[in-house]
């Protein structure tokens, strides 16, 4: 049991050669009694409770997160503990769960306490709590990371197997990147925040911690749902993880953009994260982060702090005194903001997204720096602002922009500190993410957490058993090409590499940008075998991507080289009229190789 690593994989295995849930219970009771950091948790659920939990699940495997203890932030409602988000003054004892929380433990999940935070959810690192501070598990000179501090330090120890955190600003990725484990922040929307004590409404998350991608993902797919008593949650089409796409596009920020503040060590593991998407087939594109830098601007310098006064008014009317200086401070901020300063940032955060969405329109992904920098508690001691800004490089400009990311560990720093990369793509593309990052994160060779235990083996993506539909991309939405968004963002998944039957030509049509394939069936054998990849949709979304599929292109069905057959994108006849055939390069993927290399030798 002392060396039982608690990631799913491995507790599922665990189970079915006879674990005792309530065994593995007291297992993590003892875990904490003797992790001597008592700032992970601020409460605790009596360990006599919890075992009679798990003893109540029974003797066989319900639900899909049967026995799996978990942990959960102190700004998110479990009934029977306090919410404090660590005010003890502003402490109430919840009559419900949170819909989250509600919905995991229904799943089989069994929560073991609260874990600490930076007050009020206000900072990136973790330290600003009435609370002793988590230790980080990996050097406690520096800090944990905030704001959800006590849930990632939990994860990496091996205390607990997953824990809620919760996201404004980075708080869901920036205690993930400095503890070596991954941190999901999900579409805004997809899990329901009520229940949550709030920091900014209208931008926060519920976030997810874990050991792996597919942890994280296995939780996700439990917690996420549409909640129709909280009026910021929305529709969220879930979707399967697939294979990470063969050749990406991933936006990385220029190197003028890159900004380590004289942390070298940060900087050669940056170096180190783009080695290792760059192995797994990644071509990366440099994106300007000036407008994304903007955005970050809005968040923490602009009226965005509002927010965070309009959800403590009350208290912070009544009890001035309760909260700590510094996050008093940051809240107090907001009263220098007009409603007029309101509407004009409003105004300018609608022009610099139209910056960014053309920014990121032709990528698959952003991929950056979690973290620009490690610093140490006695740097926030010295000063209590300036690191903590320094943090959200990278990070506080995601929730603004409608953005889902996911943060992964990469290569260790060369002074054997934790470092991390995040994936940041538009909304409902968190299984994209998911599918790349999963990759990414074995490809890393690291530990899970700060536990010394290795990654289990990468699982090869669950066979397809629902009933989305495979889709045919043969040009512009092939993956890494211009258009792949338009599937990614609806949920696709990728499935394999294809060929078709020697039976097609494939033209490249008159127009664009983007330039655009057209794939046209003949006789059998008078054709050739055409490069192609295979993607799947819901059918919803299948129905939604048709819709928008202009003439002469058309949706039908497409013979492979295997023998099988599936939907996709051909061309009306009438569409080749001034077309160039070439069917001769075998796919379109070779044929722009070859466009682009003729352009680049005249010019």
């Amino acid at each position: 049991m002392a060396d039982l690593s608690l990631d799913l994989l491995s507790l599922r295995a665990a189970f079915r050669e006879g674990l005792d849930p309530v065994a593995l219970i007291d297992a993590v009771y003892d875990r904490i009694d003797a992790s001597g950091d008592p700032g992970i948790f601020i409460s605790l659920v009596p360990r006599h409770e919890a075992r009679k939990a798990a003893a109540a699940l029974g003797g066989r495997e319900k639900g899909p997160l049967w026995s799996i203890p978990f942990a959960v932030k102190d700004n998110i409602d479990v009934a029977g503990l306090e919410t404090t988000a660590a005010c003890p003054t502003f402490a109430y004892r919840p009559a419900a769960h949170a819909p989250a929380v509600e919905r995991l433990i229904a799943a089989g999940a069994i929560v073991i306490g609260k874990t600490n935070l930076d007050q009020f959810a206000t900072g990136l690192v973790g330290v600003r709590t009435p609370y002793p501070a988590p230790k980080n598990p990996f050097d406690p000179a520096i800090i944990p990371g905030g704001s959800s501090s006590g849930s990632a330090v939990a994860v990496s120890r091996g205390l607990v197997s997953f824990a809620l955190g919760t996201d404004t600003a980075g708080s869901g990725r920036i205690p993930a990147g400095l503890n070596n484990i991954v941190g999901l922040k999900p579409s805004l929307g997809a899990i329901s925040g009520r229940g949550m004590v709030p920091a900014c409404r209208t931008l926060d998350t519920i976030s997810i911690f874990a050991l792996t991608v597919d942890d994280a993902w296995n939780v996700f797919e439990v917690a996420a749902g549409e909640d129709r008593d909280d009026p910021y949650s929305r529709p969220f089409a879930l979707s399967p993880v697939g294979a990470m796409p063969p050749r990406l596009r991933l936006g990385v920020p220029r190197e003028e953009d890159l900004d380590f503040f004289g942390d070298r060590a940060a900087e050669r593991a940056w170096r180190a994260a783009l080695e290792i998407a760059q192995s797994a087939g990644a071509s990366f594109v440099p994106v300007d982060m000036r407008p994304f830098r903007a955005v970050a601007r809005l968040l923490y310098e602009g009226p965005w702090v509002a927010e965070r006064h309009a959800a403590t008014r009350q208290f912070l009317a009544t009890n001035p005194d309760a909260m700590l200086p510094v996050t008093r401070g940051i809240i107090e901020g907001a009263l220098k903001f007009s409603a007029t300063d309101a509407f004009a940032a409003i105004y300018e955060l609608a022009r610099l997204k139209r910056e960014t969405d053309a920014a990121l329109a032709s990528l698959d992904a952003l991929f950056v720096p979690t973290l620009p920098l490690v610093p140490k508690v006695s740097d926030l001691i010295a000063d209590p602002l300036t690191p903590n800004a320094r943090l959200g490089s990278f990070t506080n400009f995601v929730n603004l922009l409608d953005l889902a990311a996911l943060a992964i560990p990469s290569p260790m720093r060369d002074d054997h500190l934790p470092a991390g990369a995040t994936l940041i793509a538009r909304r409902g593309s968190d299984a994209m993410l998911a599918s790349i990052g999963r990759t990414l994160h074995h490809k890393a060779d690291v530990t899970m957490g700060a536990t010394g235990v290795r990654l289990p083996p990468l699982a090869p993506p669950s066979p397809q058993t629902d009933d989305r539909i495979e889709l045919v991309v043969v040009g512009a939405h092939l993956s890494g090409m211009a258009l792949n968004h338009e599937l990614t963002s609806r949920g696709a998944a990728f499935r394999r590499e294809a060929k078709t039957e020697a039976s097609y030509k494939l033209y490249a049509l008159a127009g664009g940008p983007p330039r655009r394939p057209g794939l046209l069936r003949t006789t059998k054998g008078a054709g050739a075998e055409i490069a192609v990849e295979i993607w799947a949709l819901a059918p919803d979304a299948f129905g939604r991507f048709v819709a928008s599929i202009p003439a002469p292109l058309s949706i039908g069905t497409i013979k492979l080289a295997d023998g099988s057959a599936a939907k996709g994108f051909l061309v009306e006849a009438e569409g080749i009229v001034d077309a160039e055939n070439i069917s001769h390069f075998g796919g379109w993927r070779a044929y722009v190789a070859h466009s682009t290399s003729t352009i680049e030798t005249l010019s």
